[in-house]
């Protein structure tokens, strides 16, 4: 004997019951299926419709959301340019982080924004380059008290000269928690204007015909609002070392009032350079140029200060690595010493970076012209 539930139509739930044998004269009794599993099975089955409706209507919104947000992208991109594009985005990434600080880092990372506010060269650190530069001169000037003054002068602040030749100096101090050095050069060039100098550490095309080591080397980004610039440069490595890359932020400026100019980098972390397995990235860099003329910054003659540190990321002594960096960094001023000669005899054309710069104008930018072969007569070249 069977029973079929009938909510359950269309499929084949029989319960069945054996005859059994009570006394002589035989009955049949049947037995009906529980009432709590049919009340189950129809709790599962709207459980699983509703499910589906909840799904179908997110997935509805989601793409709704994405559609317009691509239609409002499209207007803006038809609407505005891609400099005024980003000085939009850059403001609106101020303003949430000048309200909720941490949250805006977090969101900025997760879109792959770059954070110019935290990461840009600020105007103190350009002035405190030239205080630098200043409080070296006593020390070159022989005209200085005593050589004990100066000796004592080193002492106070750490430094110890490694190499001394005709046209410069060169001094380095420990880094403080590290096994590292920073080093420092003081030199002077009579046969090159401060210009042609200037220019030619800028000019990132140039560098690529002068310097042969650079493997890779370009302007991925710049800050409308200060002339900053973020930089990547891919450079040859001594073997058996892999050639490493640099990803870093530099700001310059032509300071007419004091007669100096500056440019300075240092590594950052940029969304739109991504390590990748064809280089070593070097994370700890930084680099400090200063510049002051003789006379004018168009006429031959000037001093410098250069002050520079890295962590190369190599499993070298650390003597090894201090004999590397004193030793190349002679090699790489010379050539760019020889570099500006160049520019200087017209054989090559540079931008000319220093002409667009003024001490009072908080939002110059680099001039993207390059100086031709029809540049008036007493005009500079470089």
């Amino acid at each position: 004997f069977s029973f079929v539930c009938p909510e359950r139509r269309g499929e084949s739930s029989v319960w069945t019951k054996p005859f059994t044998s009570l006394h002589k004269s035989s009955s049949v009794k049947s037995t009906a299926p529980p009432g709590g599993q049919c009340e189950k099975a129809r709790s599962d089955k709207k459980k699983q419709g509703l499910l589906s409706i909840f799904a179908n209507h997110c997935s509805f919104v989601t793409g709704q959301r994405l559609r317009r947000a691509h239609q409002i992208g499209e207007l803006y991109s038809n609407l505005y340019s891609e400099r005024t594009r980003w000085t939009l985005v850059g403001s609106i990434w101020r303003r949430l982080q000048s309200k909720h600080a941490s949250t805006g880092k977090l969101v900025a990372a997760l879109a792959g924004v770059f954070m110019w506010e935290d990461e840009k060269v600020r105007d103190e650190e350009l002035h405190r380059c030239g205080l630098e530069l200043q409080a070296l001169e006593k020390v070159k000037n022989p005209s200085a008290s005593s050589e004990k003054e100066k000796a004592a002068g080193q002492v106070e602040t750490g430094w110890e000269v490694v190499m001394e030749k005709n046209n410069f100096k060169v001094w380095r101090r420990p880094i403080e928690g590290s096994h590292l050095w920073e080093y420092r050069v003081l030199g002077s060039y009579n046969d090159v204007t401060p210009r042609q100098f200037f220019n030619v550490q800028l000019d990132t095309e140039y560098r690529k015909k002068w310097d042969a080591l650079v493997l890779k080397l370009e302007v991925v980004d710049r800050d409308v609002n200060t002339g900053s610039e973020v930089v990547h440069w891919a450079t040859h490595f001594p073997y058996p070392m892999y050639s490493r890359d640099y990803v870093y932020v530099r700001r310059y400026d032509v300071d007419v009032e004091n007669n100096l100019m500056v440019l300075i980098s240092r590594a950052v972390q940029h969304p739109g350079v991504p390590e990748t397995q064809d280089y070593v990235r070097v994370h700890s860099y930084q680099s400090k140029m200063v510049i002051r003329p003789h006379k004018t910054f168009d006429e031959n003659g000037f001093d410098y200060l250069l002050t520079y540190s890295d962590d190369p990321q190599t499993a070298f002594p650390r003597y090894c690595v201090s004999w590397m960096v004193s030793s190349g960094m002679p090699d790489f001023l010379e050539k760019l010493h020889t570099a500006a000669l160049r520019a200087k005899n017209l054989e090559v054309g540079i931008y000319d970076y220093a002409s667009v710069m003024k001490s009072n104008d908080p939002k110059h930018q680099p001039s993207q012209d390059r100086l031709g072969d029809n540049t008036r007569p007493g005009q500079i070249y470089a």
